[in-house]
């Protein structure tokens, strides 16, 4: 039980160090730093609430049409963000990878681990600022709307072991990942509700996990509105089907990996 307790604080330190590695690496290289991380969610919001504003659109069941819309951009966000580093953890930080202590898994873990608390206080940031200007604040479940952020955080990084695991069998995995993954963005609830859709378009479109994990952030975000669709069990059920397979697909390619 000692060895244990020693291997498992050995592997946090690990990923500790490695998460701000990856903190300096990404943010340090450009001269507005985290600052752009909040920028580029901020961008969505600002277009979506100009072409709003501009067919003279209103946000549905009453909500603020600001936080409506960075309810639908952030969760989506922290989404697919995360998807795309930990896609890209190996082949980023091969050069880490000589060292005993380090793994696969600790790569993929500190990305995910870093954007899931990046994006988490830009939600504050954003939500925070949005509720201070507007004068009033209100949320009705602080615990479904955490769970909707830990969902979408834990989707993408599963999601993204399964592309990076992929990405070491064949280099063709990373050119098709944008196109594949791009209908996404239209298919997650970003500027729509699940329950605004027709009936035959809403089951299509609740098959994707992301539109879930919005909708849970909007149901305890608002009082006014209440996602009937949205299922916890069924983003958590993608999400172990997801790492079920790249846990797998990570035994395979590890001796690639350490080879290379």
């Amino acid at each position: 039980m000692t060895a244990l307790t020693r291997g498992l604080a050995t592997q946090l330190r690990v990923v500790h160090a490695v998460a701000l590695r990856e903190t300096r690496t990404r943010f340090g290289a450009h001269q507005l730093g985290y600052l752009w991380a909040i920028l580029e969610p901020l961008f969505w919001i600002g277009t979506f609430w100009g072409l709003f504003t501009l067919v003279g659109r209103q946000a549905p069941n009453g909500m603020n049409i600001v936080a409506f819309l960075a309810t639908g951009v952030l969760p989506y966000e922290i989404a697919m963000k995360t998807a795309d580093r930990c896609s890209n953890a190996i082949s980023a930080n091969k050069a880490l990878l000589f060292y005993p202590q380090v793994n696969t898994l600790d790569l993929i873990v500190a990305r995910a681990t870093l954007e899931g608390a990046t994006y988490g206080a830009i939600f504050l940031i954003i939500l925070g600022g949005e509720a201070l200007f507007a004068q009033s604040f209100q949320i009705d479940d602080v615990l479904l709307v955490c769970a909707g952020l830990g969902l979408g955080c834990l989707f993408g990084g599963s999601l993204g072991l399964v592309f990076c695991t992929l990405s070491v069998l064949s280099n063709a995995v990373d050119r098709l990942r944008g196109p594949l993954m791009r209908p996404v963005f239209w298919m997650s609830g970003l500027f729509f509700t699940a329950e605004s859709l027709p009936t035959n378009v809403q089951k299509v479109m609740l098959w994707n996990p992301i539109l879930h994990c919005v909708e849970l952030v909007r149901d305890g975000w608002f009082p006014s509105y209440h996602a009937h669709h949205a299922s916890v069990a069924y983003v958590l059920g993608c999400t172990v089907v997801l790492l079920f397979a790249g846990l797998t697909l990570e035994r395979v390619v590890r001796h690639r990996v350490e080879v290379t």
